[in-house]
Formats: C-alpha cells, sequence, structure tokens
C-alpha cells in the first residue's frame, strides 16, 4: 500500500457504530473506518453510506473493513482494494456480538429489500 499520508495508525475507532446512524437513529449494513481519522460510517451497501461521505466531504480516500475477521483496505482514489495494510489502533472491529446489520433493535425486518 503506499497511501503513508492518508493512514494514521495511532487514530482510535470514534465508537462501535455507524457515528451518523447512531446520531439519527438510522442502521447499516457493515462498518467501515476512516484509516486516517478513525471515523465509524456505514457501507456503500447501507441505506445511508456514511463512510464514502465522509471521505468526499473531508478528503480521508482510504478506509478499512470494521468488520471481526476481515482487515482489508479500501482506497477512493484508485478504486483499489489492499488484503493488508498496517495495524491500526484498537479495536480493529465492532464487537463480535454486534450484529450485522445493525446495531440490534433498530434493523428493520425487510431490510435485506433496502441494502444494494
Amino acid at each position: 500500500m503506499t497511501t503513508p499520508d492518508a493512514i494514521d495508525p495511532s487514530a482510535p475507532p470514534t465508537g462501535t457504530g455507524c457515528a451518523e446512524c447512531e446520531a439519527d437513529g438510522g442502521w447499516w449494513f457493515h462498518l467501515r473506518r476512516c484509516a486516517q481519522c478513525g471515523h465509524i460510517g456505514c457501507c456503500d451497501s447501507s441505506p445511508s453510506k456514511h463512510a464514502t461521505a465522509h471521505a468526499r466531504s473531508t478528503g480521508h480516500p482510504v478506509i478499512q473493513s470494521f468488520e471481526p475477521g476481515e482487515s482489508w483496505f479500501w482506497d477512493y482514489r484508485t478504486s483499489e482494494m489492499y488484503p493488508e495494510g498496517p495495524e491500526l489502533a484498537s479495536p480493529r472491529s465492532h464487537p463480535a456480538d454486534q450484529p450485522a446489520p445493525g446495531p440490534a433493535g433498530r434493523v428493520p425486518s425487510d431490510w435485506a429489500d433496502k441494502v444494494g
């Protein structure tokens, strides 16, 4: 991976769920972590696509999966996936008992019809 300017390994995640969905009562399919500032946002299959919105509004181009067992990175500038990269500050995923989609109690019963 050749994007050291876009990654701060010491930046902790902002929480265990999508920051914007938590604030507005929304829900997400999967979570992504900004590799530069630690912002947790929802993926592009989620209704609100907050991770991509964060990247566009801040210019922070690299995300990492925030799902248990996944460590890949995505660079929005090049549309490239990297199977590995630098180790970011813990925790490296949402809690394993947190469901996907999530959060528990806010996911609509027809959620599969709403993801892309």
